[in-house]
C-alpha cells in the first residue's frame, strides 16, 4: 500500500470543512452582510477552511464569493397544481415522498465529510412565511439532523427567533436547537421568546448580530453629498405584517406609507434632502408606491430633491447610508448598518428584533412602533434627535465598538472551544484591505 507523502497528510490535517446555512443569495442585503461577516472571519481565523454555503441563491453566492454553493431544497419535479384530491394524494404518495427522500440523500451527500454547519445570524427561526419553505423551520431541523447524523458539529450564531405561529413550527425549531453543539442568540428577546415557547437552555448565550463584526476597512467613513442641505436616509420596507401579527391588515402598511410621507414632506419644507433606502430588492415596489404617495404632497421640483436610487450590493447600501445625516430605517439591518455608520437612526419596529436593538444601544425613546405609527410623533422624534445628535453619536459609538469586543470574545469561543485541533493563526487587525480582497466580503458598486 503506498503511503501519502507528508505534506500530504498535513495539508489534509490543516483543511476544515466548514458549512453555512441560511437564507443568502436572494438579495436580502442584510441577510448578505451577515454571510459576508461571517465568512471574513473563518477567512480570518481558519484561513485553510473549505467553505460550503448552503443557501437559497447558491448560483448568485457561488459567483459573489467564489466559494461552492448548494441549494438548500433542490427541486426533483416541479409541482403542478391538481384540483381531484385523489389525485393530490397520489402525487405525494408516489412523487412526493420519494422526492423528498432523493433530497435527504442529496443533503447528506453535501454535507459528507464536513467538520462543522454553521447557522449564522438572520431571522431564520419563524414560520411567518411557511413551516416548509427553502429557508422554512422544516428545512432547518432537516439539515440540522443530517448534520449530527453525518458527524457535524452544529452551530447556531447570534441568530434571531420568532414567531413561530404553528405547532409543527416551534417543533422543528426547538428539535433543530437541541441538536446543536454551540447556541447563542441576537438579543435578550430571541431568548425570551423561544424560553416562552418551551425552549430554555440556562447555558445558552446572548451576542450581537454578527453584522457588527464587518472589517472597519468596507465601513466608509463619510459618504458623498451632493449639495448643501443636510440629507435624511427613509428606509422603506415592503409589507412584513406576519411578522407582527398572525392576520395583518394592509391598513397598517397604508398608515405606515402615509406617515413617512408626511415626514418627508416636512423634511422637504424644512431645507432637507431626502434619499430612499432599501435593504431588500422586494422593496424596491414599495418605494414605486411611496414615490407615486410623494407625488401627491410635493411640487415637481421639490420631489426632485428626493434620492431614489436602489441599492444592488451591501458595498452599494454602506456607501448611501453613509452619505446621510440622520437614518429613519425599518428593516432591521438598515438600523443595524446606520449605528456601526455612527448615524443617528430612527427605527421604525415591526418585530422585538427592533425594539430589542435600539434597547440595547440605549436608544429605545427613538423606536416607533409601526402599529399605530403617526407622522407627527415621527417629526418630534425627529427633532429631538436632531437636538441630541452629537451625544446620541458619542454613545452609539462606544455601543459599537462593545459590540465589536463581544463578537471577537464569541469567534474566540467558537475557534478554540470548537475547532481545536485547526490551523489557527494570529489574526490580524479586523481593517485589513488584504484579508478583505480575499474574502470577496463587499462587491462595491
Amino acid at each position: 500500500m503506498k503511503l501519502r507523502e507528508p505534506h500530504e497528510s498535513l495539508a489534509a490535517k490543516q483543511r476544515v470543512r466548514v458549512g453555512v446555512f441560511g437564507n443568502f443569495g436572494l438579495g436580502n442585503l442584510g441577510n448578505e452582510s451577515t454571510f459576508q461577516a461571517t465568512l471574513y472571519h473563518l477567512r480570518r481565523l481558519v484561513p485553510h477552511a473549505e467553505v460550503t454555503c448552503i443557501c437559497t441563491g447558491p448560483q448568485m453566492v457561488a459567483a459573489a464569493y467564489n466559494i461552492a454553493a448548494v441549494p438548500i431544497n433542490g427541486v426533483v419535479i416541479e409541482p403542478w397544481k391538481l384540483r381531484n384530491p385523489v389525485a393530490r394524494v397520489a402525487r405525494k404518495l408516489f412523487i412526493g415522498i420519494p422526492s423528498e427522500l432523493y433530497r435527504w440523500f442529496k443533503c447528506f451527500r453535501a454535507l459528507w465529510r464536513t467538520d462543522v454547519l454553521i447557522i449564522p445570524g438572520t431571522g431564520l427561526l419563524t414560520d411567518a412565511y411557511g413551516v416548509m419553505g427553502d429557508a422554512g423551520p422544516y428545512s432547518v431541523f432537516k439539515w440540522s439532523l443530517i448534520a449530527k447524523l453525518s458527524g457535524c458539529k452544529l452551530l447556531f450564531v447570534s441568530v434571531g427567533g420568532g414567531p413561530l405561529y404553528s405547532r409543527l413550527g416551534r417543533l422543528f425549531v426547538k428539535s433543530a436547537l437541541a441538536l446543536a453543539d454551540f447556541r447563542s442568540y441576537r438579543d435578550m428577546s430571541t431568548q425570551q421568546y423561544l424560553g416562552s415557547i418551551g425552549f430554555l437552555k440556562n447555558d445558552d448565550r446572548v451576542y450581537p448580530d454578527l453584522v457588527f463584526s464587518l472589517p472597519t476597512a468596507v465601513i466608509p467613513h463619510e459618504g458623498i453629498k451632493d449639495g448643501g442641505r443636510p440629507i435624511v436616509g427613509i428606509g422603506l420596507m415592503e409589507y412584513a405584517g406576519k411578522y407582527s401579527i398572525e392576520r395583518p391588515s394592509t391598513a397598517i402598511y397604508r398608515n405606515y406609507l402615509d406617515s413617512l410621507a408626511t415626514l418627508v414632506t416636512w423634511l422637504i419644507a424644512h431645507e432637507y434632502d431626502v434619499r430612499l433606502i432599501i435593504g431588500d430588492t422586494c422593496d424596491t415596489a414599495a418605494t414605486q408606491e411611496f414615490r407615486g404617495l410623494l407625488n401627491e404632497h410635493l411640487s415637481i421640483d421639490d420631489a426632485g430633491r428626493v434620492i431614489d436610487e436602489p441599492a444592488d450590493s451591501v458595498g452599494h447600501l454602506l456607501s448611501q447610508i453613509a452619505a446621510t445625516d440622520i437614518v429613519v430605517a425599518t428593516r432591521f439591518h438598515n438600523i443595524l448598518l446606520a449605528l456601526l455608520l455612527n448615524k443617528p437612526v430612527i427605527g421604525i419596529s415591526f418585530h422585538h428584533k427592533c425594539s430589542s436593538l435600539l434597547s440595547q444601544m440605549a436608544l429605545a425613546e427613538y423606536c416607533q412602533d409601526i402599529n399605530g405609527l403617526k407622522g407627527e410623533a415621527l417629526i418630534e422624534r425627529f427633532c429631538r434627535l436632531r437636538q441630541n445628535a452629537d451625544g446620541v453619536k458619542r454613545m452609539m459609538r462606544e455601543k459599537v465598538e462593545a459590540c465589536r469586543h463581544e463578537l471577537d470574545e464569541q469567534y474566540r469561543i467558537i475557534f478554540r472551544d470548537i475547532f481545536p485541533d485547526s490551523q489557527q493563526v494570529a489574526a490580524p487587525a479586523t481593517n485589513s484591505t488584504s484579508l478583505e480582497r480575499q474574502s470577496h466580503i463587499v462587491r462595491r458598486p
